[in-house]
């Protein structure tokens, strides 16, 4: 559910190409105007406003608003530009290869769907020139880069039916390889967490605890650590409630000193368009206070108008 508004007045492509332009002239750039656009435009409407850019004026709008504009503004702009397979796949190749980031790309692949992630592997080749996995290949190491291959790799069912045998099966196949063993089979966690359906792992996790009283998150926990540890907690966590998990990434990005405005914008640009409604539920149920506000008080100016934009009024 995309929490994204669309102006009361609706305008043309060639009109916001043209009010775009004209915010560009001058001294300076009329950052409020670009944001006010922008941020109210979904990605079919991005789209046709980038080609009539393009065709008016003989450049793309995305190397004239980086000329433009500065800061997390520009950072959050840009990445909005693209649909959301473009997005994924810009997130992930400078998590990749400029600023090496292994938590961001693992986060990003470990928690879309097997359908999505196809279509960021085909945008990634098609914007790069290259295969995200030979990317992974080169920047992960051991179990993590085995376990986010085979995420990637393995195209799983999206719906809601379980096979009940099916799932005890894993519960205590995932024992026998944890708390049974002395040591880990880690073999046998990649294999689980990257060939099942979300409705699977969840209900795995529920059997697990039914059988041997202790969650798998926890068992997870205990079991693995770094970059492993990262990716099975996240497709375990997305696969139990994908809008808890992204609640959480965003309340410790604001949590403390300071705001890591790299995850921040990263999790509002990716998920306006499509789950940002129950984030900001979760978000609002957990700690009392909604997400808005929060992101009101951490950020300022253009780069604030902006993301709230995005987040949409609270109800």
């Amino acid at each position: 559910m995309s929490t994204l508004t669309v102006p009361p007045t609706l305008t043309s492509p060639r009109d916001d190409a043209i009010h775009l332009h004209k915010a560009f002239k001058g001294f300076g750039c009329d950052t409020a105007a670009v944001v006010n656009i922008l941020a109210h435009r979904d990605a079919t409407q991005r789209s046709l406003i980038q080609h009539e850019y393009r065709n008016m004026y003989h450049e793309e709008l995305s190397k004239r608003l980086s000329s433009e504009l500065s800061g997390d503004v520009k950072r959050a702009v840009l990445l909005w530009l693209h649909d959301p397979a473009g997005r994924d796949a810009t997130i992930v190749r400078q998590a990749l290869h400029d600023d090496i980031d292994l938590k961001a790309a693992t986060e990003v692949l470990c928690s879309r769907t097997s359908s999505q992630i196809q279509q960021l592997k085909h945008v990634y080749y098609s914007l790069f020139g290259g295969y995200v996995e030979h990317d992974i290949e080169h920047q992960a190491t051991g179990d993590h880069k085995k376990l986010v291959l085979a995420y990637i790799t393995t195209s799983r069912y999206e719906g809601p039916e379980i096979d009940r045998a099916m799932v005890e099966h894993d519960a205590k196949a995932l024992y026998k390889a944890g708390e049974k063993k002395l040591g880990t089979d880690e073999k046998t966690f990649v294999r689980i967490f990257s060939e099942r359906s979300r409705a699977h792992l969840a209900a795995v996790d529920s059997a697990y605890h039914d059988m041997y009283g202790n969650s798998l998150k926890k068992v997870v926990k205990s079991e693995t650590s770094g970059h492993f540890e990262f990716g099975l907690v996240t497709i375990l966590q997305c696969a139990q409630n994908i809008g808890k998990y992204f609640s959480k990434v965003l309340h410790k990005a604001m949590k403390g000193m300071g705001t890591n405005d790299t995850t921040l914008i990263r999790v509002i640009v990716t998920r306006t368009e499509i789950d940002m409604q129950y984030i900001k539920a979760e978000y609002r149920r957990k700690h009392g206070k909604s997400l808005n506000d929060d992101v009101h008080s951490e950020t300022s100016s253009h780069y604030r108008t902006f993301l709230l934009s995005l987040l949409g009024p609270d109800h």
